[in-house]
């Protein structure tokens, strides 16, 4: 962007076997100074497919993106569903990366082909929403066109900025978590399209893939936890996770919510079924779990899409607002204005301890998120700039953050595993990384005790692992309760990459690349400055027990750095 020039690079055979959060973390480690300014113009932002995005293998469609966070200072990837993932991979596109800065005021949109990319310069939509954008691109390219766009909150370098990524129904998904919509927006990027054209993506042995698929497709819609996300959405959990006394609530004080059945998802399914809504629906071509929704207002019009568990913990139980349809708005906002829903919600949560407003306060948060924080006002950018941001300002010491990143969804005094992955993940705290509720709450791959301590460094350290080889296919994490469960499935995906590339992996080769991508971000952090000392949770785990299990968090510091002997 410094000097508005493109070229065409041939992928590096270091890199060859990279894709997704592989080729991201990779390229960013090699090519960003660990200890660069994250909105400066030496980051980079690194988009990337799956390696097995563009085919036809299911739940293949996340894209990957990277850099330098400028919420936690840390490597990131944040990874979505829509279509972009599987525009890039058909136009032969490894990575797309983003580097320099421009040295006029001007804000640009990038367009893909097959050909490459051109930059032009964007007047048109600059201070507008997502949605707007998805429009105008769509309209400018005949609709059949991958969108990749930053709301406001981009353009204002907020560091809860996410990318937003159009999907099949030109409804949004977000690379949410680290703030690399700000990034994106230091670029003075507002939007990219993509355009695939009639362009494949060449199977090296199309039976053999086929064959493998079928196989994986049959693992993944039989697996019990699967048909549950498809009928109840992720938003199955709330009831899960309260009854385990794991549901963190009122800014962490409480580990149940006493209005959990007004958010479940079985109270949605049926509000989605009664105004005409979708309780099933694909985030991206070829899911077959469908665990996303369409959720419509009370007069049955569009109202958002992909309304998660996390979203509605965060803005629910920990905000203890009880009413779905403004929860659902104030989703539609964060999508429109490009802001993760987890570090907002956790940082109005964090505001209301801190008496900024009332917890509850539903209305109060759809105004500031309209007034405040998509106009960047001097409260919007507290607000905007995450949890830690506001605890700071405020003088809250009860402040949910690993690494300045928002705590989401489970608590891990009364649920210790995924407190291991909260304190140790590479990009702060994100559930994603290591998902250990899969095995303490839902028995899948095993079972552990979640009031334990007992092999819960172990547990979150082998799904970590599996996590950043996952990450790289381009495959969605949900795979993974198949694949910890079912004998077929993690054969029948090394078997679609060998047919795909016409290679020979082996299960040990999956599991090296996800051990080499972690060893490759804790050296970049090492390198920018962090310590094991970072590898903390906030020090209230340890002095507030929560209810019902009056538990604390015991893990001392010697037992929590055994995760990275490996």
């Amino acid at each position: 962007m410094s000097d508005l020039s493109t070229t065409l690079e041939d992928v590096p055979a270091d890199w060859a076997g990279h894709g997704g959060r592989g080729i991201t973390s990779t390229i960013v480690a090699a090519e960003v100074a660990p200890t660069c300014h994250p909105l400066g113009p030496n980051n980079k932002l690194v988009i990337a497919p799956g390696l097995l995005s563009g085919t036809a293998a299911s739940n293949s469609g996340r894209i990957s993106i990277g850099a330098k966070s400028p919420l936690t200072g840390t490597i990131k990837e944040s990874n979505a569903g829509g279509t972009s993932a599987q525009a890039l991979a058909k136009m032969g596109c490894k990575a797309l990366i983003i580097e320099g800065q421009p040295k006029d005021d001007a804000w640009y949109s990038l367009r893909m082909t097959p050909e490459g990319v051109t930059i032009e310069k964007e007047e048109e939509l600059i201070g507008k929403g997502n949605f707007a954008v998805v429009e105008a691109l769509e309209k400018r390219n005949s609709g059949s066109v991958g969108v990749i766009t930053i709301g406001q909150c981009g353009e204002m370098l907020m560091s809860s900025a996410n990318i937003s990524i159009k999907d099949p129904d030109s409804h949004l998904r977000s690379c949410g978590r680290g703030g690399l919509g700000a990034v994106m927006g230091s670029k003075k990027i507002k939007c990219i399209a993509l355009d695939a054209g009639d362009a494949k993506v060449e199977i090296a042995d199309l039976d053999a893939f086929k064959a493998a698929n079928k196989a994986f497709t049959k693992a993944l819609v039989d697996h019990p936890v699967s048909q549950a996300l498809g009928t109840y959405g992720t938003n199955v959990l709330v009831n899960i996770v309260n009854e385990s006394g794991g549901f963190p609530t009122k800014n962490f004080t409480q580990g149940q919510y006493g209005d959990h059945e007004a958010i479940s998802g079985e109270t949605m399914h049926d509000i989605i079924v009664e105004r005409g809504g979708k309780p099933k629906h694909g985030c991206h071509k070829g899911c077959v779990i469908q665990c996303s929704q369409i959720f419509n207002d009370a007069k049955g019009k569009y109202k958002t899409s992909g309304l998660e568990y996390e979203s509605i913990w965060a803005m629910g139980g920990d905000c203890t607002v009880n009413n779905l349809d403004d929860i659902a708005e104030m989703d539609s906002i964060m999508d429109d204005i490009g802001i993760d829903t987890i570090e907002t919600a956790v940082a109005f949560g964090v505001a209301m301890d801190g008496g900024v407003l009332d917890f509850g306060d539903s209305k109060e948060m759809i105004r500031i998120l309209q007034d405040e924080i998509a106009a960047g006002t001097p409260l919007g950018r507290v607000i905007g700039n995450g949890a830690g941001n506001v605890g700071r300002t405020y003088g809250v010491t009860r402040v949910p953050v690993v690494k300045n990143q928002a705590i989401p969804a489970y608590d891990p005094r009364a649920i210790k595993g995924i407190g291991i992955t909260y304190a140790t993940s590479t990009q702060g705290a994100d559930h994603t990384m290591g998902y250990t509720i899969a095995t303490e709450l839902l028995a899948v791959g095993g079972k552990a005790d979640p009031l334990s301590k007992e092999g819960q460094v172990e547990l979150s350290r082998n799904l970590q692992i599996a996590t950043a080889a996952i990450d790289s296919t381009g495959m969605c994490l949900f795979i993974a309760f198949a694949a910890l469960d079912d004998g077929t499935c993690l054969p029948a995906l090394i078997d679609m990459l060998n047919a795909r590339f016409g290679i020979s992996l082996t299960a040990d080769d999956v599991t090296n690349l996800g051990m080499s991508i972690l060893k490759t971000e804790h050296a970049f952090n090492q390198a920018a400055g962090f310590t094991k000392e970072d590898d903390r949770l906030p020090e209230f785990f340890a002095l507030e027990p929560i209810a019902p299990h009056n538990a604390v968090w015991d893990f001392t510091g010697d037992e929590i750095d055994t995760f990275w002997d490996f």
